[in-house]
């Protein structure tokens, strides 16, 4: 066997269709462009087990603007676009930063743009050299959304305090959701008073997740989203293999078991909350 062919014997096997939702839902946060599939057949496989719609997110320029592109020629298809908050001091150091937010205000005005996003603060990948550009991009990001009446998504990592900190000091959005949420009981509770959505995704069936299914189990059924953030946190029991839309209903059924709602009540609940959010 020739090293290509081993390579790809070695490389995992994507997971099999789970059975279909009999209510559709949406991925509400999935990086299209970094999945191993082309768009078309990763739509077509969502909606196969009733993943009907994907919000696709630009993380970086190139990214952002190929969002637009592909929201513009997939009507399955929703944008969010952003700097995400590591590019941040990468952005500024080479004095950048600015420039770049104002080309993501420019696209944020598109119609196919449903929100600005991912954004936020990461203190796990970026030191504290990093956190004033950090907070400096958030704080537009934020302004963006509320000039443009569009949504926001926030990345936090290892920075609760501080995510909560700037959108009381700035206001936040009129909708505002937690991509990947990774907070506690109480940050849920502070999330649910403030009207923010949180989103789970796959990690939440994690054998070591058990704050955050805590988390989950006191979140109101009316502000919850699911998302895969594919290719990552792929769900159990399929750890270790690619991540993508179509497995939006293993964690969906996953969430529904952990709030002791039935799967249908469950996805109608996150169906409604998707298009409020960011339709």
């Amino acid at each position: 066997m020739s090293k290509s062919a081993k390579a790809k014997a070695l490389e995992p096997v994507p997971p099999p269709l789970p059975e279909p939702l009999a209510v559709p839902v949406t991925d509400s946060h999935t990086h299209l462009d970094m999945q191993d599939t082309s768009v078309e057949e990763a739509l077509e496989k969502a909606a196969a087990v009733g993943v009907t719609r994907v919000v696709q997110i630009g993380c970086d320029l190139e990214r952002a603007r190929w969002a637009v592109k592909t929201a513009a020629e997939h009507e399955s298809v929703w944008a969010a676009v952003a700097l995400h908050p590591n590019e941040a001091p990468r952005l500024d150091a080479d004095g950048a930063l600015d420039a770049a937010l104002d080309e993501i205000a420019e696209l944020a005005e598109r119609r196919e743009v449903r929100a600005l996003g991912e954004t936020g603060l990461d203190y796990f990948r970026t030191g504290p050299e990093g956190v004033a550009a950090q907070q400096r991009s958030f704080r537009r990001h934020i302004a963006i959304a509320k000039e443009l009446d569009k949504a926001l998504v926030i990345h936090d990592r290892d920075a609760h305090d501080d995510v909560l900190r700037v959108l009381r000091e700035e206001g936040a959005p009129r909708r505002t959701v937690f991509h990947c949420f990774s907070g506690d009981v109480a940050m849920a509770e502070v999330c649910a008073a403030e009207g923010y959505y949180m989103s789970f995704a796959g990690n939440v069936t994690f054998g070591s997740a058990q704050p955050l299914r805590d988390a989950l189990a006191a979140a109101p059924p009316e502000l919850l989203l699911v998302e895969t953030d594919a290719p990552f946190l792929t769900p159990t029991p399929f750890r270790g293999r690619p991540n993508a839309p179509y497995l939006i209903p293993v964690t969906l059924r996953a969430m529904a078991r952990i709030k002791g709602l039935t799967e249908n009540d469950l996805a109608r609940h996150v169906a409604a909350n998707t298009v409020r959010a960011f339709g």
